[in-house]
């Protein structure tokens, strides 16, 4: 019995120094907006958006802000990463699922910050282009990407430029910092609590419960 306490403890020792999960957002082109414009992306139309990284990074998720009619809920988008607005090299295509987060209403729709994950793309140093089209919502409705204003250069796929929009890239690594857009220094970190340090501390407690019933 001792033997397994001392096991139990030993386990939960070495998940404690685990250090907790940080999301690191790689790139920021600014808040959420939700009052001005939001530009259509599903029904054949496309915005894309440039970013630029300050080092060598794992992307492996998106942030943007959306548009959706009330009662309706974004489930997907098809998300690209290129050399060049909507084109050049293509480094990540695939269609993604999305889970909303905060949700306020402009009077007219829900503007929902939405999430979505994906396989980790490795990217170096520069500046890249994030398409999104082919977005789908649960009552099939027109879905629109939030515009901000902020750093970013931006494209429409039926008028060219146009201001550019809500979103954060997600993944490790370095990137420019929180909405600069000039690919400098380093991304900013916030760590979240870690389920394996909740597990650890779990067992800790089992082994001082053992321990109590022990002795």
């Amino acid at each position: 019995m001792k033997m397994r306490i001392a096991s139990l403890s030993l386990l939960a020792l070495c998940l404690a120094v685990v250090p907790a999960v940080a999301q690191n957002d790689l790139y920021d082109n600014g808040a959420i907006n939700g009052t001005v414009l939001g530009w259509t992306i599903n029904f054949g139309f496309a915005v894309s958006d440039q970013f630029t990284l300050g080092g060598n990074s794992t992307v492996n998720g998106i942030t943007f802000g959306a548009w959706l009619f009330p009662g309706d809920s974004l489930t997907s988008a098809e998300v690209s990463i290129t050399s060049s607005e909507f084109g050049g090299t293509s480094f990540f295509d695939q269609t993604v699922n999305f889970t909303a987060g905060t949700c306020n209403s402009n009077g007219s729709f829900n503007v929902c910050a939405e999430t979505g994950s994906f396989s980790g793309v490795a990217l170096n140093a520069g500046s890249y282009w994030l398409n999104l089209s082919n977005a789908v919502s649960a009552a099939g409705n027109p879905v629109y990407w939030d515009m901000n204003s902020g750093p970013s250069l931006a494209s429409e796929s039926s008028v060219g430029t146009i201001p550019s929009e809500s979103f954060t890239i997600l993944g490790s690594g370095s990137g420019p910092g929180t909405g600069t857009g000039t690919g400098t220094g380093t991304g900013t970190s916030t760590p979240e609590p870690s389920s394996i340090m909740l597990f650890g501390s779990g067992i800790l407690g089992l082994a001082g419960v053992l321990r109590r019933k022990l002795f």
